[in-house]
Parts: structure tokens; sequence; C-alpha cells
């Protein structure tokens, strides 16, 4: 009787090992999916962060720039795209129509942030594009649009004397289309990229 029991409990013992061995390989392959799809969706998120950042230095740039150049921001614009505008499409803003502006340029987050070794490889992998242009009308087409500010300087503040001016100045409205990417600037191409566009209205006054 004892060898009958005896039998009957290793034969028993196979299929639960076998059972406990396919219950533990699912649950190890269900840990490993999980781990793969959390470590894919932070690196995306990591990935979409640094492109947002891209962008907003973009926009930083160009006011830069548009300081420096305030001369030439007025008059006729032309078609960027046909000029060289790569990968920051009209098509990625919902107010504009067309890519048309004075001005547009594009760089890699090293040519703008200081860096060295290893975080100078990572940010090379990251760029800007930028254009700027009238700020767009009703129908998304970049049109002139001006307003009249008034403005206040110091003259004297002895008693009896004006201490403030009033004046007036015509202001500008311009909007800077941003949009950063996970890859060099000649290689970013809207389907193989995360590209997150932005846009900034800025006025200008004319003094």
């Amino acid at each position: 009787m004892t060898n009958k029991l005896n039998k009957n409990e290793r034969g028993f013992a196979l299929p639960l090992v076998l059972l406990l061995l396919v219950v533990m390989t699912i649950m190890g392959m269900t840990l490993v999916t999980i781990t793969s799809n959390e470590h894919k969706a932070n690196t995306d998120k990591d990935v979409s962060q640094q492109s947002f950042y891209a962008a907003e230095s973009g926009i930083a740039v160009a006011k830069k720039w548009m300081m420096d150049n305030t001369s030439t921001l007025s008059g006729s614009q032309s078609n960027l795209e046909t000029r060289g505008l790569k990968f920051c499409k009209a098509s990625f803003f919902p107010n504009l129509k067309t890519a048309t502006g004075f001005h547009f340029d594009s760089k890699s987050l090293n040519q703008v942030i200081s860096a060295s070794g290893d975080e100078a490889k990572r940010l090379s992998k990251f760029s800007f594009e930028y254009f700027i242009t009238y700020s767009p009308n009703s129908s998304g087409v970049p049109t002139i649009k001006t307003k009249t500010v008034a403005s206040t300087e110091g003259s004297s503040v002895t008693q009896g004397t004006a201490y403030k001016s009033a004046a007036t100045s015509s202001a500008t409205y311009y909007t800077i289309y941003s949009c950063g990417c996970n890859n060099t600037a000649s290689s970013c191409r809207a389907q193989n990229n995360i590209i997150i566009p932005l846009e900034a209205v800025v006025t200008l006054v004319k003094k």
C-alpha cells in the first residue's frame, strides 16, 4: 500500500512542476513586457520633453535675432519653404496657412548650449528650426498689423516741472514659429521623428 502511494505521488509531482514552470514563465514574460513598455514610455517622454525644450530654444534665439535685425523686419515676405525651410512646416500650426516670412534658421542644441563630453553628444541629437513672419490674419495669411502704444519718459523731478511726458509709438505684431526635433536639423523628418511645434507673438515698437 505504501509503495502504491509513493508511485502516485511521484506521478503527480511531474505535472505540478510543469504547471509551476509554465506559470512562472508567463509571469516572467509579463514582467519583462511591462518593464520594457514602461522603459519605452519613459524614454519617449524624455525625448518629447527635450524636443519641447529645443523648440523653446528656437524661440529664444529668434527673439535675439529680431532684436539685432529690426531693420529687416518690414516689407515683402518670401516663401520660406522654397528657400530651404526643412521640417518646421505651416501645417503644424492650425492658425497658419503658408510659411511665408522674413527669416528662418535651424541649429542643434549643442550649437547654442555650452557643453562637453557626453552631454554635448546628447545635445547634438536635438535641434530646432524657426521662422519669423507677420502675425497671421483670420484666414491664416501673415499680414502686417500695427497698433499705437503710449509711452512715457522721465524729464525731471524738480518741483514745478513735469516728471513724465506722454508720447506715442507704433508697434507691429510678429509671430515666431519654432519646432523642436529629436534629430539633427538636416535629418529631421516628420514621419520618422518627434517634432514639437511652438509659437510666440512678439510686438516690436518703433521708437
